[in-house]
């Protein structure tokens, strides 16, 4: 069957149909839009499909960078509230009242403020974010490999999406 002339609709050419075989499968006919229904609500298409397997290279980058931006975010957090805590007087206060408690007359007591100053605090964080990171990233990676083995045995995950037209 030749391909369609200059002018010439090319009606049995595109997806849905078979070429040289003498049967041709109909197209789907187009949907009216929902204003030509008077308003008749849309129609939801869903599939179905699986996760079979999860590539573990993939999973070890996506990890990486949301463990990283959870890092940053943590250092961040610990600064500012680091810094609100020292400007409301928190720190001060409470170093008083531990040096009152823990030495009598200022002499020898314990000083809340040098052991909690920022410089501290921030590398201690800093400390636990780099620990977090690589922590996240390995468990993601590793978590990977073990769907991949189950995935064997179960087949993996369902999903049923849905498209909203």
């Amino acid at each position: 069957m030749p391909g369609p002339q200059w002018g010439q609709a090319d009606e049995g050419y595109g997806p849905g149909t078979t070429h040289g075989q003498g049967t041709r499968k109909p197209r789907p006919a187009a949907r009216p839009a929902a204003a030509a229904l008077g308003g008749a609500a849309p129609r939801t298409r869903m599939a179905r499909l699986r996760v079979s397997k999860a590539d573990p290279w993939s999973v070890m980058k996506v990890s990486f960078v949301l463990s990283l931006a959870l890092g940053i975010v943590t250092i961040v957090a610990v600064a500012v509230l680091w810094l609100v805590l020292d400007a409301l007087g928190v720190f001060s206060t409470v170093s008083a009242t531990l040096s009152d408690a823990t030495g009598a007359g200022g002499q020898g007591g314990f000083d809340l403020q040098s052991f909690l100053s920022l410089g501290r605090v921030m590398m201690f964080t800093t400390v636990i974010a780099v620990i977090d990171v690589v922590l996240a990233t390995a468990l993601a990676t590793l978590s990977s490999f073990l769907y991949n083995l189950s995935t064997g045995f179960v087949g993996g995950i369902e999903l049923t999406l849905a498209e909203d037209e």
